[in-house]
C-alpha cells in the first residue's frame, strides 16, 4: 500500500487547482520577504520553482508539517543548495517553519543559511552545496527505505546546471538498475546556471531522452503551469517499474516582469527603492490571473 499523499476528497479540480495557485503566491512573498533582508540573492530562482514546489509539499507529499521526522515521510531532497530560500518558503506555507522566522534569513545564528544545511533547518533533509550530490543520496535513501519495508517515496529537486555533473548521471544509472520506482527526480529546467545560458556552458538537451535512454519513465512539463505540474504528478502516482523524472522548464523571476526581464538573474541583486514595485508587480500579476481563471470557470458552467 502506498503512502504517497492523495487529493483531498469532495475536491473539485478547479478549486484543487486555484489553492495550488494561491499557496504558489503566498511562496513567491514569502520569497520577497527574505530576499529583502539581504538584498540580493538567488530570487528569480525562488520565483521561478514556487509552482512546483507549491504542488509538491501541498498535493504530494505524504509528510506531518509538525513532525519533521515521522519515519513513514516522504523524503524531499534538495540538491541545488542556493535554491534554499525557495525551500524555506515553502516549509512556512505548510507550517514546518514559523513565518515569522524567515526574517532571519541569511543572517548570524540563523536555522535558515543562504545555503541549505540540514543540521540547520527543519524539513531539510540533506545540505546543499557543490552540485552532483543529491540523486546519488536519493538512490541510497530509496534503497534503505526498500529493505525497510516502507512505502515513503524520495523527490529530489535537482537544477539543468546539475545535469553537467557526471555523478548525477552515475545516480541515474544505479536508480535504473535497482529498479527504484520510489524515486521521482524533479528537474528545474530555467536555462540558466552561474556561468551563462546552460546551452552555452554545456548544452544538456534534448534532456527528456537522456533520462529515458538511461532507463527512466520522463514527463516534460511547463513547470510554472499548475494544471499542468498536477496532471503530471497524478500520472507519476500510478507509475510502476522504474524511476521516474519530471522535467519543469520554468522562467527566472516568474510573476515578477521586472524581474523575469532582468539580464543578470543567476544572482540577483534588488535595489532598496524596487521591492514594493516588485511585491505589487507579483499581486497584479496573481490577481489578474484568478480573475481569468473565475471567468473561465463561469463560462464553463463550474461555478457551484
Amino acid at each position: 500500500m502506498t503512502t504517497q499523499a492523495t487529493p483531498a476528497a469532495g475536491v473539485s479540480p478547479a478549486e484543487r487547482v486555484r489553492a495550488l495557485k494561491e499557496s504558489a503566491y503566498r511562496i513567491r512573498m514569502h520569497a520577497l520577504d527574505m530576499g529583502e533582508t539581504q538584498g540580493q540573492g538567488y530570487i528569480g530562482q525562488a520565483l521561478g520553482v514556487a509552482d512546483v514546489l507549491a504542488v509538491v509539499y501541498q498535493d504530494v507529499l505524504n509528510h506531518r508539517p509538525h513532525e519533521p521526522e515521522w519515519p513513514q515521510r516522504d523524503r524531499f531532497l534538495l540538491s541545488i543548495g542556493h535554491y534554499a530560500i525557495a525551500l524555506y518558503a515553502a516549509l512556512a506555507e505548510v507550517g514546518v517553519l514559523d513565518v515569522g522566522e524567515l526574517a532571519t534569513y541569511g543572517s548570524d545564528d540563523s536555522r535558515l543559511p543562504m545555503s541549505g544545511m540540514a543540521s540547520y533547518t527543519p524539513g531539510m533533509e540533506i545540505s546543499g552545496g557543490s552540485l552532483g550530490h543529491g540523486l546519488g543520496v536519493a538512490t541510497g535513501m530509496a534503497l534503505g527505505l526498500r529493505h525497510q519495508g516502507r512505502d515513503a517515496r524520495v523527490y529530489n529537486l535537482l537544477s539543468d546546471g546539475e545535469l553537467d555533473e557526471g555523478s548525477t548521471w552515475e545516480a541515474a544509472l544505479a536508480c535504473a538498475h535497482h529498479g527504484l520506482d520510489n524515486v521521482t527526480a524533479i528537474v528545474d529546467v530555467n536555462a540558466l546556471q552561474a556561468d551563462g545560458p546552460t546551452k552555452g556552458v554545456l548544452r544538456t538537451e534534448p534532456v527528456r531522452a537522456k533520462w529515458e535512454a538511461f532507463g527512466w519513465h520522463a514527463i516534460r512539463v511547463d513547470g510554472n503551469d499548475i494544471d499542468a505540474l498536477v496532471a503530471a504528478f497524478d500520472s507519476l502516482r500510478e507509475h510502476r517499474g522504474s524511476p521516474a523524472v519530471l522535467i519543469c522548464d520554468t522562467r527566472i523571476g516568474c510573476g515578477v516582469p521586472m524581474l523575469e526581464a532582468r539580464e543578470k538573474a543567476h544572482f540577483m541583486r534588488v535595489e532598496e527603492h524596487e521591492w514594493q514595485a516588485v511585491r505589487d508587480q507579483l499581486t497584479e500579476r496573481h490577481r489578474a490571473g484568478a480573475d481569468l481563471d473565475r471567468a473561465t470557470t463561469h463560462g464553463k458552467g463550474l461555478v457551484r
